[in-house]
């Protein structure tokens, strides 16, 4: 049985691409190297234990004032579910470990440099452009590309993953900071364990991220769910006020300001469609950029995605669980959309349609500035058009998603959940 097939075609823009359809998902075959990575978190004994994981964090910043402790039940929570969960691999409760203490580590290095400079909290976060769009639906695009400008404060993934340096740290003699090193490190050990990630969300260091990111330190948001079968976590945060963690991803943003500045932030989620209350709370003043396109497309994704990765964090798979599970948060993330849109006064939200944007992405890219009233400059301009140029497709691979095959769902009967979000939108059907 062939378990991965390639093919190469040119798309619509005559760039060749190699497409390439993972078709083990259900079954996983393990590389040598995916066994030995298996092998080596089953031979761990690990303390996962919310006090062993501060614990950790403060022992690696030298700090041990994490301002409010509210959070700790928050990542009880996050432990009881996912650390305790008997289907998860040793090599996964590492990584969520791992994880846990980077985030405790952040939140005592933030809470340190906003006691040592209380002026970051009067510093204010302006007329942000705020992407909000489902993956796959050109978010990533439109957003690497905006903020090539380097007029607009953007976060690469490795300052996400450390916004603050640790106290002693700086440059190598080659000018490279050790946060970005250890971003790299981590992103080529993700490319050797798990290579189709890579095709199908790109996580190198130089990667612009998403500001959700900075709401991890208070341990909320829905990040947990790409990572992890959490349906409890889930609905306890669904449950809950999401303001208290987006005052906080705001204060991270004063932060990051104060380190780096910039006069206009340029951010993205996919999380904002279902918190537009506390997102237009947070940025009253925000132009709001939503992406749209066939939900289908989206699923089949998303699906795919965490089904291929849990190959290394659980010791079964079922496609099927990934499907229904990604079909009903899509249908609650556009339901709240639809639902809430109105909140975005008009003058502040545009809408771009994925074929649309596809179709012509420079055209779409001057119409979001122009609609944010931020003018091009012929320097931000040249920017613009070389990261255009580099991000060209010829001779890059791209992973084949099929719904039917992979996964034994029709596009017609997924897509019926989402015609009140297609009709208010006027999205156009992709997938048949």
């Amino acid at each position: 049985m062939r378990l991965l097939w390639t093919s190469n075609h040119r798309d619509k823009r005559g760039d060749m691409t190699t497409k390439i359809h993972i078709s083990d998902l259900r079954e996983p075959q393990l590389s040598d190297l995916q066994k030995m990575a298996r092998d080596y978190g089953e031979s761990l004994s690990l303390d996962m234990s919310s006090a062993s994981i501060l614990q950790e964090a403060m022992t690696r910043t030298g700090l041990d004032d994490f301002g409010p402790m509210d959070f700790v039940g928050r990542l009880d929570m996050w432990l009881d579910e996912v650390a305790h969960d008997p289907d998860r691999l040793g090599i996964g409760h590492l990584s969520l470990r791992n994880s846990c203490v980077r985030y405790a580590a952040n939140r005592l290095l933030t809470h340190d440099l906003l006691r040592r400079h209380p002026e970051i909290h009067d510093i204010k976060i302006e007329r942000p452009i705020i992407i909000v769009g489902l993956p796959r639906t050109g978010t990533t695009h439109l957003l690497n590309v905006l903020s090539a400008d380097d007029r607009l404060r953007s976060m690469p993934l490795w300052e996400s993953y450390e916004p603050i340096p640790l106290a002693g740290e700086d440059t190598d003699a080659a000018g490279v900071d050790p946060r970005y090193a250890r971003c790299e490190k981590e992103w080529e050990q993700m490319q050797m364990v798990t290579p189709h990630i890579a095709l199908m969300h790109p996580m190198d260091p130089d990667h612009v991220h998403e500001e959700i990111e900075l709401m991890l330190p208070d341990f909320s948001s829905y990040n947990l769910e790409w990572v992890a079968r959490c349906p409890q976590w889930r609905d306890y945060y669904l449950s809950q006020d999401q303001q208290p963690h987006y005052d906080y991803m705001h204060t991270m943003l004063k932060v990051m300001t104060f380190l780096r500045p910039r006069d206009r932030w340029i951010l993205k989620s996919p999380q904002h469609f279902e918190q537009i209350g506390p997102l237009m709370k947070t940025f009253p003043d925000a132009t709001v950029v939503m992406t749209h396109r066939d939900p289908v497309s989206v699923i089949q994704s998303a699906a795919t995605m965490m089904t291929y990765a849990a190959r290394m964090a659980y010791r079964t798979i079922d496609p099927g669980w990934y499907i229904d599970y990604w079909t009903d948060r899509i249908e609650k993330l556009l339901t709240a959309a639809v639902r809430d849109v109105h909140l975005i006064p008009q003058d502040q939200r545009i809408d771009v349609r994925f074929e649309e944007f596809m179709a012509d992405d420079q055209g779409m890219i001057q119409r979001v500035f122009d609609f944010a009233g931020h003018a091009l400059d012929e320097r931000a301009s040249q920017q613009i058009d070389e990261r255009l140029r580099a991000r060209s497709r010829d001779g890059q691979s791209t992973v084949v998603y099929d719904v039917r095959a992979d996964f034994d769902r029709q596009p017609s009967e997924i897509r019926e959940r989402f015609q009140e979000y297609m009709r208010k939108f006027n999205v156009a059907t992709e997938v048949r």
